[in-house]
């Protein structure tokens, strides 16, 4: 059974950073493409970043791109999303996901794990 534990999430001013982790059991997470997702109140669920253990392959959000970073720690079996520059906008509960296959996605729907969620709140 396929576990994956967010935490980290907290309440930071603008311009702050956070550093999310994801804590995965149950498969090994270099192995798989692995996501992070955000959702607001009233708001669909939104891409964030993702990274593939194979080949290290990271993409990113416009959104996000130059501010977050997502990485992993195989030894940790634990994925990372550095957060960094924090806007307001960015307030969400912040998901981690493990995909259905190998190929990188910005599709929800191709992610078939989740996380419980991690609340991020950036005040202005």
């Amino acid at each position: 059974q396929v576990q994956l534990v967010e935490s980290g999430g907290g309440l930071v001013q603008a311009g702050g950073s956070l550093r999310l982790s994801c804590a995965a059991s149950g498969r090994t997470i270099s192995l798989y493409v692995m996501g992070w997702f955000r959702q607001a109140p009233g708001k669909e669920r939104e891409f964030v970043a993702c990274t593939r253990g194979i080949g290290g392959i990271t993409y990113h959000a416009d959104s996000v791109k130059g501010r977050f970073t997502v990485s992993s720690d195989n030894a940790k079996n634990t994925v990372y999303l550095q957060m960094n520059s924090l806007k307001p906008e960015d307030t969400a509960v912040y998901y981690c996901a493990l995909a259905k296959g190998l190929s990188t996605s910005d599709n929800a729907n191709d992610y078939e794990e989740w996380g419980q969620g991690t609340q991020v709140t950036v005040s202005s």
